[in-house]
């Protein structure tokens, strides 16, 4: 495929929006009519195209940012398709850098959220020019004018400079693939997103270059195939760069690696093709540079000049991950060793910028952006064969001018009038401190509060429980404040096996008495798991592997069919919510058991 080379012909576009608000769906739009597939092709039927990992599939999200590119007229338009929960800004902060303007998404009922001011910060500060698309304006409860002045409320707070202040609003049903410069008369009438494509190239810059320069760019993304093996991925910053060229990896400590660039590829579509060279401006992606990470620069071996770092913000939570100490340890699992966790954990953060990995005796410290983006990493190691034990979350903390501080939080929730009392009763245990309460045109009820990040885990299950499944919650943190007092246990004790062996009906209806259950019939156990919630705030041993009697004595009662209510299964999220200090989470590919770290009942009793 033949590309122009000419720099005032790109444009670099970041989309960014939060959670949900229809960022993806818009880039299948766009792809779909720039003419990037052929008519026949299977990618013409689908939806959320740049979704391509299993998790993303399956929990509706983008959790990696993916970069494409679209051929609009004479023009190139390399789109960047960011995250928009807040667990992966990480990948929001470091691909920003390659765009020169961004397309905002906003959903015309919910208006701007959390992440929606996020993402937008960033990319104001980055002096990225904004688009503003309001999305979704088919819904029933849209309220057009209302996000416009909600909008205009958030730009005058977040703006850097005054030009930001002036950006063109269109308007979209992106499932649909239609957008309009103007609030249509009918949106049901037949349409296209040239309006969109137009605003790109009218409105977002040509990149500013210096193409005369000695080549400089900043790795933003690495790949991986099993024919060229790593591909360093950024926007060239100046100069330009060829297959064979000399250059020098400049490592973070400020150290030279002087290798070869094998070949030059560029992005269309989902696929790459590779070219002669790129030019600054392009992002492109070079092979034969196996020693580059991410946040280091590649430049001319005999000019090597080092771009800033990329600066990511710290990770605010972190638990303990280490090889599987239970009975069943390496029944169920490929790698169970702390070496082969280690060397995982290892390759995890070359791409994974907002994470943090630290030895801790034989397991490992692992420190990220949320329970979520560190969910996602469990899941993925449990899927690619790995057992381990993890930890209870715990915040990250710092020291400020000799104090201890702790994350701070914003909590968003929106919940129907009858459920206001439950969602403020539990925040009020929680220490949360509410800073707005208004009725919503939603006909829900909105609570803005401000609470530390380590009061909410757990919070979400909890809510969610108790609203009937009616909430919806969005938090962003806002800065630190000095360390609280500790929190007293939220949830009751424990249900703990007794014995290990095969569970057996006939126990488990005497248990079900004591509390909720977590297994059901025929499930393997062991001493020390913990196979259900107490009714009461202690723990309890109990035996769920004791069979029936049998005598010769019968009565009408005794032979009746044993009538058992389904276990709650939880999911790995919830599990992470779930335990406490003294218990740990096993995770298998087959398996989520919940423990107590100290499986011996007398040594248990002795520690506390």
């Amino acid at each position: 495929m033949q590309i122009s080379q000419d720099p005032n012909k790109i444009r670099n576009i970041a989309i960014i929006a939060h959670v949900d608000h229809g960022k993806t769906t818009l880039v299948d739009g766009l792809l779909k009519q720039s003419k990037t597939f052929r008519d026949n092709q299977a990618e013409m039927s689908q939806s959320l195209i740049m979704d391509s990992g299993d998790q993303e599939k399956e929990r509706g999200i983008t959790i990696t940012a993916k970069i494409t590119a679209v051929q609009h007229g004479d023009f190139r338009i390399n789109i960047i398709d960011t995250p928009g929960h807040a667990d992966f800004s990480g990948e929001v902060e470091r691909t920003l850098n390659m765009a020169d303007g961004c397309l905002l998404i906003v959903d015309a009922q919910e208006g701007p959220m959390p992440q929606t001011k996020f993402v937008l910060t960033k990319a104001l500060a980055n002096g990225l020019k904004p688009i503003v698309v309001i999305n979704k304006i088919d819904k029933d409860a849209a309220r057009i004018n209302e996000v416009e002045d909600e909008l205009a409320d958030l730009f005058l707070e977040l703006a850097v400079h005054e030009d930001q202040l002036h950006y063109p609003i269109y308007y979209a049903v992106g499932r649909e693939g239609k957008a309009w410069p103007n609030i249509p008369s009918d949106i049901n009438a037949s349409g296209n997103l040239d309006c969109i494509f137009d605003a790109i190239t009218e409105f977002v810059p040509a990149p500013h270059i210096e193409i005369n320069k000695p080549f400089q760019m900043l790795i933003t993304a690495l790949a991986f195939d099993s024919y060229k093996g790593k591909y360093i991925i950024g926007r060239i910053n100046r100069g330009q760069v060829k297959a064979n060229d000399q250059i020098a990896v400049i490592k973070k400590d400020g150290s030279l690696i002087k290798t070869k660039v094998e070949a030059v590829y560029m992005s269309h579509g989902l696929d790459r093709f590779e070219v002669e060279g790129g030019v600054a401006g392009d992002i492109v992606q070079l092979t034969g540079i196996n020693e580059a990470q991410i946040g280091e620069t590649v430049a001319d071996s005999n000019n090597p000049e080092a771009l800033p770092v990329i600066e990511v913000e710290d990770p605010t939570l972190q638990v303990y991950l280490g090889p599987n100490t239970s009975p069943f340890k390496g029944q169920e699992g490929e790698f169970t060793t702390s070496r082969q966790i280690g060397e995982r954990l290892k390759n995890e953060l070359e791409t994974n910028v907002g994470l943090r990995v630290e030895e801790q005796g034989i397991g490992f410290k692992v420190s990220g952006r949320g329970e979520l983006h560190l969910s996602v990493l469990i899941e993925t190691m449990r899927r690619e064969g790995y057992e381990m034990e993890i930890g209870r979350p715990q915040i990250v903390t710092h020291i400020e001018n000799n104090v201890e501080v702790e994350p701070l939080e914003e909590l968003i929730i929106e919940v129907p009038p009858e459920h206001v009392g439950t969602v403020q009763m539990e925040l009020g245990a929680r220490r949360a401190l509410l800073k707005e309460q208004f009725a919503s045109p939603k006909n829900v009820t909105k609570l803005v509060y401000e609470l530390p990040s380590r009061t909410l885990i757990g919070l979400r299950n909890i809510l969610l429980t108790n609203t009937k499944g009616t909430i919806v919650m969005n938090s962003l943190m806002i800065g630190y404040q000095p360390l609280g007092a500790k929190l007293q246990q939220m949830r009751n004790g424990a249900l703990i096996a007794y014995e290990t062996g095969t569970t057996m009906p006939y126990s488990l209806e005497s248990a079900e008495a004591r509390g909720t259950l977590f297994v059901g019939p025929a499930v393997k156990v062991y001493a020390g798991q913990i196979i259900g919630l107490n009714n009461r705030q202690e723990d309890m041993e109990i035996n769920v592997c004791k069979a029936k009697q049998l005598t010769n004595m019968r009565s009408k009662s005794s032979d009746g069919t044993v009538q058992l209510t389904p276990p709650t299964i939880f999911s790995l999220e919830q599990c992470l919510d779930f335990i406490e200090n003294d218990e740990l989470l096993e995770v298998t590919p087959k398996s989520l058991r919940l423990r107590k770290k100290e499986l011996d009942p007398i040594k248990r009793k002795r520690q506390k």
